[in-house]
């Protein structure tokens, strides 16, 4: 019989062990490094949001760039930001120019990476600013990012910050079925910022998988190191990370204090396809870069191997629990030829508890952890519901491991369907009155 402790192991893994430890070093270490530095000048920092540009790829953008604009416009100096529409055949072109901000277009739809190309070339970012900020047309920057994000440039070997994500949970438009996909989506956001990717960016171990496209920072002085839009891809982010650590080019950074808040999918179509997208971008990266002897290669390594593993054993999850349980409800099954074979195989390494103990209830008390970390206790009223997603989410991982070898993509992008942001006094939306439009040819 398998230990409840070891199916834990398989389904949750030791990623999160391992980097919440070091996570809790790096606490250990600011605190320290803070307390011991109280007494010496404090580091310049030399960058402020007058050396940082923002570019915002928009592809049929026109429900939510007006707000999104808004945002980042009160944070950054107007002229700094850039947007680039893809091909958009709506009014994203018009409202942004409305708002006052450089816009240019492709002459067709090229896909968000070579959006993001031509728009560093055509604007010329590298020559003219310090950081590009990275924003997507549907993320609302809260006023404190630049504040936690720009200091982490004064380590000179950060060249990213990644955004902390934080999805928008509370749209009273949101169906029921938005609401879960909100939620769900938020509970795995917290898990991985917090207990992964905090412990990953400790300045004296780096290694994450991912700088995410929804608000990150980069130095432009590495940009032309980089291979934004290679062929064959379907999202950039997961290359851009990935070409910071195997080509050497410095550190990643990352804050909870950096947020920046995403619209979700609000159906389960769209829901589905955008995460049919995220994981076969993941794929399609593995197999563009080949591994090297560092120490984000054993970080992939171990991560891909225990996304693989929980991965299959969470699909397998409602079968295994109906073979389990059948025999319960409507007695023996040994006589039943195939179902018989198979429930005797299971049982002989599974049981009700072992499931119970080792995969539902550190499912659940993860989500009781989210919801301390959040302050939000209506994510246990999603807790029956979440893992149900997860094996969603499996699913769908599986399925793409194959197509990045089978198939190529183009890029090209069409955004989950968008929802108008809601107006309130204290922050209402509108079309601020246009300024010189400082256009790059």
């Amino acid at each position: 019989m398998i230990p409840w402790w070891l199916l834990a192991i398989v389904v949750f893994g030791t990623n999160f062990t391992l980097w919440g430890v070091i996570g809790l070093l790096r606490l250990l270490d600011s605190s320290t490094w803070g307390w011991w530095s109280k007494s010496r000048a404090p580091a310049p920092v030399d960058l402020d949001v007058s050396d940082v540009a923002v570019l915002i790829p928009a592809h049929n953008e026109e429900e939510v760039i007006v707000d999104s604009l808004n945002a980042i416009t009160s944070l950054v100096p107007r002229q700094n930001v850039h947007v680039i529409s893809d091909g958009s055949t709506d009014r994203t072109v018009e409202l942004a120019r409305r708002c006052g901000v450089n816009v240019i277009s492709t002459a067709t739809n090229v896909g968000k990476a070579g959006a993001l190309h031509q728009g560093i070339r055509r604007f010329r970012l590298v020559e003219r600013f310090e950081v590009v900020m990275l924003l997507d047309a549907d993320t609302h920057v809260e006023p404190g990012y630049f504040r936690a994000a720009l200091p982490l440039f004064a380590d000179p070997g950060v060249v990213a910050v990644a955004g902390c994500v934080r999805s928008t949970t509370d749209d009273s438009r949101l169906s029921q079925v938005g609401r879960l996909v909100a939620y769900h989506r938020q509970r795995i956001y917290t898990m991985t910022q917090y207990l992964l990717k905090f412990g990953q960016t400790w300045r004296r171990v780096n290694a994450t998988h991912i700088v995410p496209g929804f608000a990150s920072l980069y130095r432009t002085a590495v940009l032309p190191e980089i291979e934004v839009n290679p062929p064959g891809l379907v999202i950039e982010d997961f290359n851009m990370t990935f070409e910071v650590y195997q080509k050497a080019l410095g550190k990643v950074g990352f804050t909870p204090s950096a947020v920046a808040v995403t619209q979700e999918p609000g159906t389960f179509k769209d829901y589905v396809r955008q995460s049919k997208r995220w994981s076969l971008g993941l794929w399609q990266t593995v197999r563009l870069h080949p591994p090297k002897a560092n120490l984000f290669t054993a970080m992939l390594g171990l991560l891909l191997l225990e996304l693989l593993s929980s991965s299959i054993m969470i699909v397998l999850l409602p079968l295994l629990l109906a073979l389990l349980v059948i025999p319960e409800v409507f007695g023996s099954v040994a006589h039943l030829p195939v179902i018989g074979e198979v429930h005797a195989a299971v049982a002989a390494h599974l049981s009700l508890p072992v499931m119970l103990f080792g995969i539902v209830l550190p499912d659940l008390l993860l989500t009781c952890l989210v919801a301390l970390i959040q302050r939000r206790p209506r994510f246990l009223l999603y807790a029956p519901v979440f893992l149900f997603m997860r094996v969603l989410d499996a699913a769908i991982s599986l399925y793409a491991l194959p197509q990045a070898w089978l198939a190529r993509s183009t890029g090209r992008w069409s955004s989950p369907g968008r929802r108008p942001v809601e107006a309130t006094p204290q922050q209402p939306q509108q079309v601020r009155e246009p300024e010189p439009d400082l256009r790059a040819g």
